[in-house]
């Protein structure tokens, strides 16, 4: 490689890696805000004395190592599936190397509630973070308590609303915004930590961690429940490493955004330290504003409140990629996708999420009315989807890359043992809100569960009642009056006739000269290429089976794709092509029961999902719908 392609390669890198800052590091990025704060002022509180500060700083800092920077840095991003990382990616990459083995149905239903989870903190995440930042109204004054709630829920409003336009607009602004921040996030560190300089070496030492965990048990768990708000968005580094490889994420947590954090933490523990116990206790109750000096409280309260907004965008795009994901993969039925940008495939916004989102979002901050009460009910879903990517990436390591055990062993032990703690120190807090996570999770893992095995169920129907291809060709083809033109027959399977062309047929009693029975399949892998997008077989009398291949993170465009097809009639030009749809109304089967309320809410589901029309972009004034009634 020449000097001047490695200079590109190091500014290529150096730009996503600045990149990334604004993306990728924004939820875990703003823990700063409230982390430290819930520890010592939250619903279970300490004493900030050094036994408590120095044990919460060096829970702060292992946790930081050992769950961020080796699990999920070093190791875990390792498994991405054709680049892509996140919870179903890893489900997809590690279901499709282990097909038909006995343990596979577990781990789809755990990669599943994985993604429920994630439902749940998505919801969690925009208001803990902006209510948080908008708290620090109250370090400058007071009388600003009444305002927090209205200036939260209108800017949570605000930040939902503009999601239809697209975020590539503004996402440009996001790096140096973020860069500010942290940068910021340093310097406030930087000039508390000679208050007490101990807290440097203090936070190193493990001894701390352990000596509060033997002092004191009960209290140091109820701690870690307010320690793991340290490391949240670990996992986000994992899902957004297809936007940014994960060379550029390695660099900006190591490099940038891990010293920053650190170094606040150490800021906020020393200015607690550097204070007699009475005025401890009351900068306990908001360290991070106070880190500022008073005539700069406003300028820090706008910046951290742009780097919530920040976060929660982030989180925001994430649930539009996972459900995307899902989609494809057959977890959740065909919602509206609308892509924001003509150039970034990853753009995409999708309304009936965007808009629960919010409702859920509002609901939460007007329920719980102050950030340390939203603590309590943060950290479980984020607690359980660590310990389920552990068991996932366990899989990966043991059974697909077979890594030799007296090396994986120790780690994995050590992962579980860090994720078990942290899960059930969250546990404590179910009746103070943790339920809401969980209740959220249920309801989408009902949900994804009930769309999954009706569809899994309704397709096994619709096989098994079709008519095998080559009996239609040899007795009917040659028979049928032709018309012109070119007719496309959506179809879930690749055996037999579809229902909707025998249904034409019947009415209509001619058949096109080109006729396509077109089936779409999505891969387990993040995208397919162009030259594999098409399997095309002729059966003769201008008959043809098709099979569009697309990627879960392609977008489903079937005109586009029929009009690159060079043989067979050439490309299907759309004045001159007609698509025909089945569209099916399911009957009660008389079941009773939980598996009558699964099919009630599958046909709920069924009703309400997108058009076949719009999901596939066909067009309008060329489509023909012809209806059929099953039994589940």
């Amino acid at each position: 490689m020449s000097a001047a392609t490695q200079e590109q390669s190091k500014s290529a890198q150096t730009k996503l890696a600045a990149g990334a800052v604004g993306i990728v590091f924004g939820d875990i990025g703003t823990s700063p805000i409230y982390a430290f704060r819930e520890t010592f002022s939250g619903h279970h509180t300490l004493v900030p004395d050094a036994l408590h500060v120095y044990g919460v700083l060096s829970l702060i800092f292992w946790s930081m190592m050992t769950i961020v920077t080796l699990k999920y840095v070093t190791l875990i991003m390792r498994a991405d599936n054709k680049g892509e990382g996140g919870s179903l990616a890893l489900l997809a990459l590690v279901t499709r190397k282990g097909e038909n083995k006995a343990w596979t149905r577990s781990i789809v239903l755990l990669g599943v509630f994985a993604t429920s989870l994630f439902y749940g903190d998505s919801m969690i995440t925009p208001a803990i973070s902006v209510l948080s930042a908008v708290e620090g109204l109250t370090t400058v004054s007071p009388a600003m308590q009444p305002l927090v709630i209205p200036i939260a829920v209108g800017i949570l409003i605000g930040l939902f609303s503009v999601q239809r336009f697209g975020t590539s607009g503004i996402a440009r602004f996001f790096a140096p915004i973020m860069l500010v921040y942290f940068v910021t996030l340093a310097g406030l560190g930087l000039s508390h930590i000679p208050d007490h300089l101990p807290v440097l070496w203090e936070m190193l030492d493990p001894y701390n961690a352990i000596h509060f965990f033997l002092t004191e048990p009960t209290r140091a768990l109820f701690a870690l429940g307010s320690v793991v708000l340290a490391v949240t968005g670990a996992e986000a580094l994992y899902a957004d490493m297809g936007h940014f490889g994960r060379g550029p994420i390695r660099i900006s947590w190591l490099a940038f955004v891990m010293p920053a954090l650190l170094l606040n933490y150490l800021g906020q523990g020393a200015l607690i330290l550097s204070n007699d116990l009475q005025t401890a206790q009351a900068m306990a109750q908001n360290p991070f504003f106070f880190l500022a000096p008073e005539a700069m409280r406003l300028p820090l309260v706008l910046l951290a409140t742009l780097a919530t907004i920040i976060a929660s965008q982030a989180v925001i795009t994430g649930a539009f990629s996972v459900t995307q994901q899902a989609i494809q993969l057959g977890f959740i039925p065909r919602l509206r996708i609308e892509h924001t940008s003509e150039d970034a495939a990853g753009q995409i916004y999708i309304p009936a999420i965007n808009w629960a989102l919010m409702i859920s979002v509002i609901a939460l901050v007007l329920t719980f009315g102050s950030s340390s009460n939203l603590a309590a009910a943060y950290g479980i879903a984020v607690t359980g989807a660590m310990l389920i990517d552990t068991v996932l990436i366990a899989v990966v390591f043991l059974v697909l890359w077979k890594w030799k055990k007296r090396y994986v062993l120790p780690l994995l032990a050590l992962f579980f043992i860090v994720d078990i703690m942290y899960f059930g120190a969250n546990l404590l807090k179910l009746p103070e809100g943790g339920w809401v996570p969980l209740i959220i999770g249920a309801i989408v893992f009902t949900l994804l569960t009930t769309w999954a095995k009706g569809r899994k169920r309704l397709l096994k129907r619709i096989n098994a009642e079709v008519m095998p291809l080559d009996i239609f060709c040899a007795s009917t083809v040659k028979r049928a009056t032709r018309v012109s033109g070119t007719a496309v027959f959506l179809t879930t399977s690749t055996h037999g006739v579809p229902h909707s062309l025998l249904h034409n047929l019947k009415h209509n009693k001619v058949l096109h000269e080109r006729t396509f029975l077109l089936t779409v399949k999505i891969a387990d892998e993040p995208r397919v290429p162009s030259s594999k997008r098409i399997e095309i077989t002729d059966h003769g009398g201008g008959m043809y089976r098709i099979v569009l291949h697309y990627g879960f993170m392609d977008r489903t465009d079937i005109p586009a794709s029929l009009r690159k097809l060079k043989k067979f009639g050439g490309p299907c030009r759309d004045i001159e092509t007609s698509y025909f749809l089945g569209r099916q109304t399911l009957l009660a089967s008389g079941a009773r029961g939980p598996r009558a309320l699964r099919e009630t809410l599958f046909s709920w589901m069924m009703r309400n999902s997108e058009s076949a029309m719009t999901f596939f972009r066909l067009p309008a004034n060329r489509v023909v719908e012809l209806g059929s009634q099953l039994k589940l």
